[in-house]
């Protein structure tokens, strides 16, 4: 089992930025590939980013590309999203979540956060 416990959320403004975090617990965090999915409210959880165990290869929705930042920190078991430029339909429940696989499918990570609500005001 991998516990994972997403932080950061909150309401800002359209064009600020904020971090959120993903503390992990349990098992090997190293010995996971991590992502970020979010959930608008009424919608279909998606895909917003994903990195690799080890190599830490990154790989983004184009939604959120060249504004969000996946990071992890394997010595500190964190995961982190760096969320810059943000608008309004950035607004979601983020999750962060745990796979062996690669990929951008939710029904390939076997572990979830709880999410954390980042609200976006325009």
């Amino acid at each position: 089992q991998v516990q994972l416990v997403e932080s950061g959320g909150g309401l800002v403004q359209a064009g600020g930025s904020l971090r959120l975090s993903c503390a992990a617990s349990g098992r090997t965090f190293s010995n996971y590939n991590m992502g970020w999915f979010r959930q608008p409210l009424g919608k279909e959880r998606e895909f917003v980013a994903g990195i690799t165990r080890s190599t830490g290869r990154t790989y983004y929705a184009d939604s959120v590309k060249g504004r969000f930042t996946i990071s992890r920190d394997n010595a500190k078991n964190t995961l982190y999203l760096q969320m810059n430029s943000l608008k309004p339909e950035d607004t979601a429940v983020y999750y962060c979540a745990a796979t062996t696989s690669f990929s951008n499918y939710e029904n390939d990570y076997h572990y979830w956060g709880q999410g954390t609500q980042v609200t976006i005001s325009s």
